[in-house]
């Protein structure tokens, strides 16, 4: 009786086990709202591939980036936590360090790792890395972080990257925060003065020279990429086609090694990211420029996961999510709006680095057969922090409260099991800090202006808005009636300004914004 009732129980788990479903996150680099042709009528640029997976999954359309930029960003993705509660300004460049994220901080590869995923990640990471010296020491200058005693060590620079001893590993890097598998950069692909692959904790390759910019191609989005020491294997044209080779080996060798086990693949792009160097074999593919081409090199891409996908099985049993790090670049929405009619920020006011819209509302896709309704369209506000919630229910897992602080579980959203707000109240962050909360149709910036771009200078003057409360130290908009954000009720409504400052000076003293759990 005993060894019949062990068998069962065994049974059972083994099933349970394997109906816990694969989860493919791929995230596009400044791709904006306005940028795929499922999310804007008017869009330039053909995205077939993302228009499909909306039509066979659930299209957000009130999905936020956690900042207007991509180093926190990718820091709250990976814990659930909101980067200013760090007090680190800006993004990490060349050998900038150490890892934002804690050694001892749950992550969500951790987290998924821990209940028997495989996990891996390729492309860029950029929530910094440790490089040593020949005497082993870290190579790093010192800046003081904001409002602490505790200080932030960075970098940047072509002398930095000449003083890497590449036969160190480096003990931060995205191994140590719970993937199995990394291959990618350290920062941003084709920007950074560290031109070369990382595979696993060390660079295999090393650089030898500095970067002949003179071979690059040479057009209206080809700036942002600065002269750094380069690897003799490494083509600024064909980086995110090195990293989709990596994630199709990936899955063949899983499903072929370990096809009971399930995995976590965040797939990591350069693109759309300037400067604009659309693969080889993108070139030309579009009526709007390269960048047009290089929007739809990463449709490609993410058309070339979900057939991999398909040709093994893995459709029916794997959750992808796709989306954005933040919105569109300013040289990019600029040039686009100028030469292509194209605005990859459209609705939404502002662009990369602002805390209007424009800067963190971002497309976001999910596909999971059999319990995300094909075709159906979210309406409610959801950020990029919960994902790791959504993902310990998905998984079984109970968070402790001292993990995924700013992390909310979707998961009824996405099973269709409730109509009611997961969220009441959404923050928002900008490179320097400047905050703003979101509830319901209100959002309220604790501070002027755009938080990030300056809108009196350059071509941006053109985007600039009159401002009908010049003398109001923040800004409330009603998104409902105003999703543009082109007037300012701050002094109309004193209360609810009141509220949202109030909340929001909650949130930051209490270090969540999530219910304890």
């Amino acid at each position: 009786m005993r060894i019949g009732i062990l068998l069962c129980l065994l049974f059972t788990s083994s099933v349970h086990a394997a109906t816990k479903p694969n989860i493919v996150f791929i995230l596009a680099d400044d791709l904006g709202y306005g940028d795929v042709a499922c999310f804007n009528s008017e869009s330039k640029v053909p995205t077939p591939y993302l228009d499909q997976l909306a039509a066979d999954g659930m299209r957000f359309t009130d999905a936020h980036s956690p900042s207007t930029v991509c180093t926190p960003t990718r820091y709250s993705i990976m814990t659930g936590q909101m980067a200013f509660r760090l007090n680190y300004p800006g993004v990490f460049t060349g050998v900038g360090g150490p890892c934002l994220i804690a050694k001892d901080r749950l992550t969500l590869p951790g987290m998924l790792r821990d209940k028997g995923y495989e996990t891996a990640i390729f492309g860029k990471w950029h929530i910094g890395m440790t490089f040593l010296d020949k005497d082993g020491k870290m190579i790093h200058a010192r800046r003081p972080a904001q409002n602490t005693d505790r200080t932030i060590k960075i970098n940047p620079g072509v002398e930095a990257v000449r003083r890497i001893d590449y036969s160190r590993t480096v003990p931060d890097a995205p191994i140590h925060r719970g993937f199995d598998h990394f291959f990618g950069t350290v920062c941003c692909p084709t920007t950074d003065w560290l031109y070369a692959f990382m595979d696993g904790d060390r660079i295999p390759v090393p650089p030898a020279k500095l970067l002949d910019k003179s071979s690059l191609p040479k057009h209206a989005w080809s700036f942002d990429c600065r002269q750094g020491l380069i690897a003799p294997d490494f083509d600024h044209e064909e980086v995110d086609m090195v990293f989709l080779k990596k994630s199709l080996e990936f899955l063949d060798k899983h499903s072929k090694e370990y096809p009971e086990k399930p995995f976590f693949l965040f797939h990591s792009l350069q693109a759309v990211h300037l400067p604009s160097f659309p693969g080889k074999d993108f070139h030309g593919k579009t009526l709007a420029g390269p960048h047009g081409d290089f929007i739809f090199e990463f449709d490609y891409i993410v058309g070339q996961l979900l057939q991999k996908l398909e040709s093994l099985g893995l459709t029916e049993n794997t959750l992808v999510i796709v989306t954005s790090d933040n919105g569109p670049e300013v040289g990019t929405v600029i040039n686009m709006r100028e030469k292509h009619q194209h605005n990859g920020a459209r609705p939404w006011r502002g662009m990369k680095r602002d805390n209007w819209e424009g800067g963190h509302r971002v497309p976001m896709i999910v596909r999971w057969p059999g319990k995300v309704e094909a075709g159906s369209i979210s309406d409610q506000t959801v950020c990029l922090t919960d994902m790791v919630a959504t993902c310990a229910a998905i998984v079984d897992t109970k968070l402790p409260n001292d993990a995924a602080e700013d992390s909310f579980n979707i998961l009824p959203i996405l099973l269709g099991e409730t109509k009611e707000d997961i969220r009441d109240f959404t923050l928002h962050q900008t490179m320097s800090l400047k905050l703003a909360i979101r509830n319901g149709d209100w959002k309220y910036l604790d501070h002027k202006g755009s938080g990030g771009n300056n809108y009196g200078r350059g071509k941006l003057k053109r985007f600039n808005l009159h401002d009908k409360a010049p003398d109001a130290p923040g800004q409330l908009y009603n998104m409902k009636s105003d999703p543009g954000e082109t007037t300012n009720l701050y002094f109309k409504h004193p209360e609810i300004v009141k509220k949202l400052k109030n909340q929001l000076e909650q949130f930051k003293k209490s270090g969540r914004s999530a219910p304890v759990r």
